[in-house]
């Protein structure tokens, strides 16, 4: 028995040590000449009253360096619409436009469509940019292959406890690992809280044609598409700072559980091996560092490699995570990896046992 969790702890390890060094070794300074082409953002928003001043607020930076903003109504039932014509005045080349149909991808499909730009750059509503955000993004469009850049995102720390920086925590997982997908030349996955692709890509993969049943996934499905048609050259992510698109944070554990049961939902729809073996591993893994406990049953040498193992765990991933965090200038406390450590296997559990068994509510409609 001790046997067993010892070698999972070492295959955990090994993999966590194989993926923090191609973080190391995949960040390299892109060349900062300039590069020009049009670029249309697109930020399509549901129900985002609470966060529409902000949203002015982060427009205004960013609208020097854009051909267009365009803001596109997915039928939100608050006055998230109201509020942002008041402020729309002031920020040059914004324009607010309605989704024809329902949902996220038929937002972003009929924003595409509208588009001058040559480059579509898309967010959310709850977002916080860089200055020097869209420059950033658009210069490795000056390759003629690169037909997608996908940017880091992070969830901000917006309130005292824990709950915040867990999901910070979180991210940074998800950033490692689709750094590592990338730069193997597969990606796996990418948020579009922070992408860039060309209009013509867009329109050669025929959008989100045949996946527009699914709620979510108007990144990674892109994504695959664009990977089929152009190969894995033709995508690129930049985990830089400069690159970093900062967002909300969900307010409580329900909430947080809604988001990622959303996000998990469609990786069953993927045929994708990589997406079925990643998942199925970190699955598997968790449910073996909740079955650990019960080497606390199995004698004092059991006891003691119980504890050895989980404090190896949680040193573990403050090194790995705490030095993907580190890269963005974020720095948290050790009580924090401690509590993630522990904390993390029973939310992957209760997410994968919401996805299976229940449903979930996102922005005021049921999936």
């Amino acid at each position: 028995m001790i046997s067993f969790y010892l070698f999972c702890f070492l295959i955990y390890s090994v993999q966590l040590i194989f993926l923090i060094r191609s973080w190391s070794e995949g960040r390299k300074q892109m060349d900062e000449n300039d590069y020009s082409e049009p670029v249309s953002l697109l930020i399509p928003f549901r129900n985002e009253s609470e966060n529409i001043e902000e949203l002015c607020r982060q427009l205004a930076k960013v609208t020097p360096s854009v051909a267009e903003v365009l803001l596109i109504d997915d039928h939100s039932e608050d006055d998230s619409r109201s509020k942002l014509e008041r402020c729309s005045g002031s920020i040059s080349k914004l324009k607010i436009i309605d989704n024809p149909g329902q949902g996220k991808k038929t937002a972003l499909a009929h924003g595409v469509a509208m588009a001058k730009g040559s480059i579509i750059l898309t967010s959310d509503a709850d977002c916080f940019f860089q200055d020097g955000w869209v420059k950033q993004m658009l210069l490795p469009f000056a390759d003629a292959k690169i037909q997608l850049v996908a940017g880091p995102v992070l969830s901000r720390i917006e309130r005292a406890g824990f709950l915040d920086r867990f999901q910070q925590v979180e991210w940074a997982s998800i950033l490692l690992l689709t750094h590592f997908f990338f730069i193997k030349k597969q990606p796996l996955m990418c948020s579009g809280a922070n992408l860039a692709y060309r209009k013509s890509a867009f329109l050669k993969v025929n959008g989100y044609a045949g996946n527009e049943e699914i709620a979510s996934g108007d990144d990674e499905f892109l994504l695959k598409k664009i990977v089929l048609e152009f190969s894995g050259d033709s995508c690129q992510y930049l985990s830089r700072n400069e690159t970093l698109v900062l967002t909300r944070p969900q307010n409580d554990f329900f909430g947080m559980l809604n988001q990622r049961k959303r996000w998990a939902g469609k990786w069953s729809y993927h045929s994708s091996i990589s997406h079925s073996l990643t998942a199925v591993f970190f699955g598997i893994l968790q449910m073996v560092w909740l079955g650990s406990v019960t080497l606390l049953f199995l004698g004092l040498f059991s006891i003691i490699s119980f504890f050895a193992i989980w404090l190896g765990k949680i040193l573990l991933e403050k090194w790995v995570l705490g030095k993907v965090l580190y890269s963005f200038n974020k720095e948290p406390s050790f009580g924090v990896f401690i509590k993630t450590s522990l904390f993390h296997p029973v939310y992957v559990i209760s997410t994968i046992f919401g996805i299976i068994f229940g449903k979930y509510t996102w922005k005021g409609r049921s999936q």
